[in-house]
């Protein structure tokens, strides 16, 4: 897979795309609340968490507020960053917003407890950079967890998905239309993801596949 300076594969998510993206995903609450249950599971009360391409924050903003987290962003967008700093303002909680690319982090070594990155992996242009730089943040024993769009995704599980969303027509349409067409295609196949962990220093993950999507769970190991 080819590395590029942009950071990302496919087009930005800058201006008005950014800004439609926030909007639409906002109608989508019951996806945090799942998100933050899976956080919950594996992050330390207390504990510094760091969410990898937040998008317009709205995960990284819940997190905060339940008051049991320091959390900080990072997103290749200036557009997103920008929006989620706004939200995190309006919503009256601290959050760290920062623009910069998930394979080159601008942390320390072993800064976080928690790592977590929602529906953004596979459109990252260094993968395996990605991971390498979570596995260098992250302190031993903390956790990262990848959630994303699985390649071999059905169109049932994608209308069944879709249905939830309270959006509107033309939203529905693209929205079904992306799911289905281009976004499974820079997506990860399970036995993929495995591979591309394994040439990290992870080297091992565990995955749980839903009809839609994948759950990967990365564990640094204490000594490390």
């Amino acid at each position: 897979m080819a590395k590029t300076d942009k950071g990302y594969r496919g087009i930005s998510m800058e201006g008005a795309l950014a800004r439609w993206y926030a909007t639409n995903t906002a109608k989508d609450p019951a996806r945090f609340e799942k998100q933050i249950d899976d956080v919950r599971r594996l992050a330390p009360t207390g504990g510094k968490v760091l969410e990898v391409a937040p998008g317009p924050g709205y995960l990284s903003i819940a997190m905060a507020r339940t008051g049991d987290y320091t959390v900080t962003g990072l997103d290749i967008s200036e557009t997103f960053v920008r929006i989620a700093r706004e939200k995190a303002a309006a919503a009256g909680v601290a959050v760290d917003f920062r623009h910069g690319n998930a394979s080159a982090m601008p942390f320390d070594d072993e800064s976080f407890d928690f790592i977590v990155c929602c529906a953004a992996f596979k459109n990252f242009s260094d993968p395996v950079g990605a991971v390498q730089e979570m596995h260098r943040v992250l302190r031993p024993g903390g956790y990262a967890l990848i959630n994303d769009l699985r390649k071999d995704v059905s169109k049932e599980a994608v209308a069944a998905d879709v249905a939830q969303m309270e959006v509107g027509a033309l939203s529905r349409v693209f929205i079904r239309y992306t799911l289905r067409s281009f976004l499974p295609r820079r997506a990860y196949l399970k036995s993929e993801f495995e591979g591309l962990v394994a040439r990290t220093d992870f080297r091992t993950c565990e995955i749980r596949q839903s009809p839609l999507s994948l759950d990967v769970e990365l564990r640094k190991r204490t000594g490390e």
